[in-house]
């Protein structure tokens, strides 16, 4: 059983009339059957390969802030455990949020500029710690704090896990800044899983 059919290439029609001076076949053979393709990436204007992101299996970082007091402020993630010192999002849509205090109560969780030490792809020095400001599509036509939570409340000694879609999509040089309002001293877990959406 034959998978391909043959057919004429449209630029080469003079070949199958019996020009034989032309350069390319006059025929190409189209596929007639049902084939997988994988797509692993592109190739970028400057030839450079770029590999579809895919999302986190795990969760990354896992900072430990130690004897944080009631009031006091943290920024996370600053893990070099494996790598991350700020949250990259660049190629993910969504992202969890892992948070596990020893004292429950609220914590308030603002998305933040990472550290001026640090880029913003090919801009430095950025606004160090300041809330990142956008449009989320939303009804509102005007920029607003993309994330600023005041006080969520947060079960003690297990993982608190906070789904947020699409808000941070993309941003490049990400922390989030978390304040203990819980009333008293606390040792904060945290750590973050990616997702391509």
């Amino acid at each position: 059983m034959a998978y391909n059919r043959e057919g004429y290439a449209p630029w080469s029609l003079t070949r199958k009339a019996g020009v034989q001076s032309a350069t390319v076949d006059g025929t190409i053979e189209v596929p007639q059957y049902i084939q997988p393709v994988l797509d692993t990436g592109f190739v970028d204007e400057k030839g450079d390969w770029k590999g579809t992101k895919s999302s986190d299996e795990q969760f990354h970082s896992f900072d430990t802030h130690v004897g944080i007091p009631n009031g006091g402020t943290m920024l996370t993630p600053q893990s070099t455990s494996d790598d991350f010192w700020t949250l990259d999002m660049t190629g993910f849509k969504d992202l969890f949020l892992a948070i596990k205090p020893t004292n429950g109560g609220n914590y308030a969780i603002n998305a933040v500029m990472g550290p001026d030490t640090n880029s913003f792809a090919n801009l430095r020095p950025v606004n160090p710690n300041a809330l990142l400001r956008g449009h989320d599509n939303t009804t509102s036509a005007t920029l607003h704090d993309l994330i600023s939570d005041g006080a969520e409340s947060c079960t003690a000694d297990v993982w608190n896990i906070f789904s947020i879609q699409s808000t941070l999509r993309d941003q490049k040089l990400l922390q989030f800044r978390i304040v203990n309002n819980s009333g008293g001293e606390a040792d904060v877990d945290f750590a973050f899983m990616r997702l391509v959406g």
